[in-house]
């Protein structure tokens, strides 16, 4: 089986296996932040989330410390919470509408479009101090958005966003496209801890396998409802390049992107028939009916996941330590949707995807149980990731969308030309 530091491939006998010491090791951590958070594109936020001229919001990004803001020109910006004098953030506050930003340290102060504009003591200083621009807030290097998802990237000489996400693209356009007037952030952020790293929420978020085991209380509810006798859960794995992956299946809960379950009560069918209605006049019948009736758990690599379920979540999730992350979760909807189904799409999120919902507690465990299961590396040292490899169609339930994930993970970790096509 040829192997390297990490993974086991085996493709004729459909084997697949990756190191332990990947969960463990903080020399691998640091080479992590090298090599994968400092070269790839990582999910900031949402334009929804900048309504207006002077919003901003600020963000903890791979261990940076971030200002994503609506300038007075409506000009959206990524800049470094540092001072150019002596380092202090600039803004202290999680979100707001400024249009400066001031350092309580010694009182320098920025416009919101990242210039300096003021320094107490000014005379002090000498003539043409900031002509060069070097003292305004420091830019990230790239910032770029698809479909109002705003990512930046720390290397200067990264690919294209568009051409970094490639055929994960059509799949971000199924939630886009869900609403008539635009997309929106609900409410604020979601923000917990795990103490475990950071790829098995990766695994976990796309993973198909574990849920009749691991949700065994949220199915024993569904089948109790009479759910899973009306619409089962079936569907596929697709590999999208770069490291992208997705799973996409049928479900028996209800969509409020129109589809309707006995539980919403009959108030509900003519709310669900209008989005239906309408869904199939703006993107025609085929791609309406996808977009309501299937599910999508999608990946960008490396850590930004878009739950379009029985509701939509949008979740990244940095490393602190090898064996500790935190997450951060947004809900996301249509700007028009009206109260009624507002209230049930909020009601599904905090049901089962939010931190103390059916599904989030249990992941949580799951994962904490993996991480202290890695203390016997050395009598196991290896994961199992071959589930479905030699099936020309994967299933949701098998592991090809991870194998994807670890394939593209290797080929930055190790610099080799492994190849990370899809099976």
């Amino acid at each position: 089986m040829p192997q390297n530091a990490y993974i086991m491939e085996d493709r004729a006998r459909g084997l697949f296996k990756v190191a332990r010491t990947a969960f463990v090791s903080s020399s691998l951590l640091a080479l992590e932040q090298e090599r994968i958070f400092d070269r790839c594109w990582l999910y900031l936020g949402h334009e929804s989330e900048l309504a207006k001229p002077g919003d901003f919001v600020t963000r903890a990004i791979a261990g940076r410390n971030l200002i994503f803001n609506r300038d007075s020109k409506g000009v959206v910006n990524a800049f470094y919470n540092t001072c150019t004098h002596r380092g202090a953030f600039v803004c202290r506050e999680a979100k707001g509408n400024s249009k400066l930003f001031q350092c309580f340290y010694h009182g320098w102060a920025f416009s919101n479009e990242g210039a300096l504009i003021d320094q107490p003591g000014k005379d002090a200083y000498c003539e043409g101090f900031n002509d060069n621009g070097a003292s305004n807030l420091a830019r990230v290097g790239r910032l770029e958005n698809y479909r109002g998802f705003y990512f930046i990237n720390f290397d200067r000489g990264a690919i294209r966003l568009d051409e970094y996400l490639g055929d994960a693209r059509p799949f971000i356009d199924l939630v886009a496209d869900q609403a008539e007037t635009g997309m929106e952030i609900i409410g604020g952020t979601q923000q917990y801890a795990i103490d475990a790293n950071w790829k098995l929420l990766t695994e976990n978020s796309i993973d198909g396998y574990h849920a009749a085991t691991t949700h065994a209380t949220y199915m024993d509810y569904l089948g109790n409802s009479g759910a899973l006798a009306r619409v089962g859960m079936s569907g596929g794995a697709h590999a999208l390049g770069n490291g992208h992956a997705v799973i996409e299946y049928s479900s028996p809960w209800g969509r409020p992107i129109a589809q309707w379950v006995p539980t919403w009560g009959e108030a509900a069918k003519q709310d669900v028939a209008d989005i239906k209605a309408r869904l199939v006049a703006r993107a025609g019948p085929q791609k309406a009916e996808r977009m309501s009736s299937l599910n999508r758990n999608l990946l960008i690599f490396p850590n930004l996941i878009i739950n379009d379920v029985m509701a939509i979540t949008v979740r990244t999730f940095y490393p602190l330590s090898p064996d500790r992350m935190t997450v951060n979760a947004w809900a996301m909807g249509p700007r028009e949707e009206n109260v009624a189904m507002r209230e049930r799409r909020l009601f599904n999120f905090l049901e089962f995807l939010g931190p103390g919902g059916f599904a989030t507690p249990d992941d949580v465990e799951a994962l904490e149980m993996c991480q202290r299961g890695y203390k016997n590396i050395q009598a196991v040292g290896w994961n199992d990731i071959s589930k479905g490899m030699l099936r020309e169609k994967p299933g949701t339930n098998d592991e090809s969308q991870m194998r994807a994930f670890w394939r593209q993970w290797n080929m930055l970790m190790t610099q080799t030309p492994m190849e990370a096509a899809a099976e």
